[in-house]
């Protein structure tokens, strides 16, 4: 299934697509992709419902981000030999976690603020991982039962603020507006490899990032279990996996972004994303 949230800022309503592209309305029967929405059984009562028998949505409405009410937003860094590699940075025998604040999430369609004062705002497509049942000090064996499904993420990144700041990275990664999430919930059953999904970005039309999933150095189930142990994860949180090589960072000279570009960016199977860059009000 394809789930999603539509509407206004803040006012977003459940939907899901049909196998047409035709958006049904999901009101009547969850509050929000959100929560209790995410965990199995819901996903299978929703799954086992005839996309036909839902109100279509008409017209074109904002898409905001295809899950509410995120607790979390994990992320990790440098999961990728090549961008790691690229950012001058030694590969990492851990993964490298980090958090972004919730209130960095937007829609996969909305302005990108470029912060007051930047000079160094950044790209990077990842694969985003929608966690849907509880997990706690689970085993890489069963992380995929704990995965509700996938989207895209824009990790957007101030480098300057990131690295030059002092302090960890969370102030160059948790800016308004730095985290794009969708434009659906893919659920992880349309998902049979989350490790053999393609990738890209543009930027005003011009291909920066193309990779893979598949040279990621902690794959998907490593990565659940890993963020167990060291806190609980709940239906909705999101985790991020990392980025492939081609960020703005890691191009000689470095090529940072600035108010009126575009950013496109997809992962596989996830959809597509277009950003505009504002200047922060």
């Amino acid at each position: 299934m394809k789930l999603v949230r539509y509407g206004d800022f803040g006012r977003e309503r459940p939907g899901l697509l049909d196998t047409a592209g035709v958006l049904r309305d999901l009101s009547a029967h969850v509050d929000d992709i959100a929560g209790e929405a995410l965990l199995p059984d819901t996903l299978a009562r929703i799954r086992a419902m005839d996309p036909a028998t839902l109100p279509a949505v008409e017209g074109a409405p904002r898409l905001g981000a295809c899950v509410g009410r995120v607790g979390k937003f994990v992320c990790v860094g440098l999961n990728y030999t090549d961008h790691a590699q690229e950012a001058g940075m030694p590969i990492p025998e851990e993964p490298v976690l980090f958090l972004k604040p919730t209130s960095c999430i937007v829609g996969p369609n909305d302005n990108v603020e470029i912060p007051r004062g930047s000079t160094k705002t950044d790209w990077e497509v990842e694969l985003g991982i929608v966690i849907g049942k509880p997990a706690k000090y689970i085993e890489a064996s069963d992380s995929y039962t704990h995965v509700a499904g996938y989207c895209v993420v824009n990790d957007v990144s101030e480098r300057a603020y990131q690295l030059e700041r002092g302090g960890t990275w969370d102030k160059g990664k948790g800016c308004d507006t730095f985290g794009p999430v969708g434009p659906w919930l893919v659920t992880a059953d349309e998902i049979p490899d989350p490790q053999a999904l393609d990738m890209w970005l543009e930027v005003d039309g011009v291909r920066r990032q193309t990779g893979s999933t598949r040279t990621m150095i902690f794959d998907v189930p490593t990565i659940v279990a890993y963020v167990s142990q060291f806190m609980g994860l709940q239906p909705g949180d999101i985790i991020t996996t990392g980025t492939p090589p081609g960020v703005g960072l890691g191009m000689k000279p470095p090529v940072y972004l600035k108010p009126g570009q575009t950013m496109r960016l997809s992962v596989d199977g996830l959809g597509v994303q277009e950003q505009r860059t504002v200047a922060a009000g």
